[in-house]
């Protein structure tokens, strides 16, 4: 069987940017720190209010003279604490699954590779992805999924299960709060090796003893993300 990270890895160079108006090998971007390292996440509770929010991120990027803000893959973070979306009766989740990529509400979200649609759903809840896309891809025959959250509304209309996507084709764009589950503007951005028979939503945040589960199934984004 074949291992998917390395596939990835040894298919790097032909992806396409997933979004086009930012690379992120260009100067201006900064990883964000989410976790309780954060000495600004003191009370994350705060944060339930979504402006206060977006200029947290704001704050952050000054601070690092950056225009474009990375990171969160298998981060401990305490920012869930604001949304009851990600309580749980044994252990909150907290763990994320993907890479978040903080850029202006509009920006345009590219297939990185070509893809068929494999499903579409607004999520809305307080915390939750908002308008989400999931694509299928099919590399040496291997298929596998990239899952593409805090989208805008209007993307949803455009696009239909099954539909064919080129690599470069811009399919969706990040959405404002509060129609993107109420977060600041970002793309929350993930891999799938296995759809679990969802439609339309995955977990893109976990419980962090189930650590190991979640990494095996959830590879790491930078290996398709650039």
């Amino acid at each position: 069987m074949t291992d998917l990270p390395t596939l990835l890895a040894r298919h790097r160079a032909a992806f396409a940017p997933v979004l086009p108006a930012y690379p992120l090998t260009a100067p201006g971007v900064a990883q964000l720190n989410f976790t309780a390292a954060n000495p600004r996440l003191t009370h994350p509770e705060r944060l339930r209010d979504t402006a206060a929010f977006a200029e947290l991120v704001h704050a952050m990027l000054r601070e690092q003279y950056a225009t474009v803000g990375i990171g969160g893959y298998l981060e401990n973070r305490v920012i869930y604490r604001r949304s009851a979306h990600f309580e749980a009766a044994t252990e909150p989740r907290s763990l994320h699954l993907g890479v978040d990529v903080w850029v202006p509400a509009g920006t345009a979200v590219a297939a990185p590779l070509p893809a068929v649609v494999h499903s579409l759903a607004d999520n809305d809840n307080f915390g939750d992805y908002g308008p989400t896309i999931i694509l299928q891809h099919d590399v040496e025959g291997v298929t596998f999924y990239s899952l593409y959250g805090h989208l805008t509304r209007t993307d949803l209309a455009g696009l239909r299960a099954g539909q064919t996507l080129a690599a470069r084709q811009v399919f969706a764009h990040v959405g404002p709060y509060p129609e993107n589950g109420d977060w600041p503007p970002h793309l929350h951005f993930q891999l799938l090796a296995d759809m679990q028979g969802r439609m339309g939503d995955f977990p893109g945040v976990a419980a962090p003893r189930e650590r190991a589960y979640w990494a095996a199934l959830c590879p790491d984004p930078m290996l398709v993300l650039m």
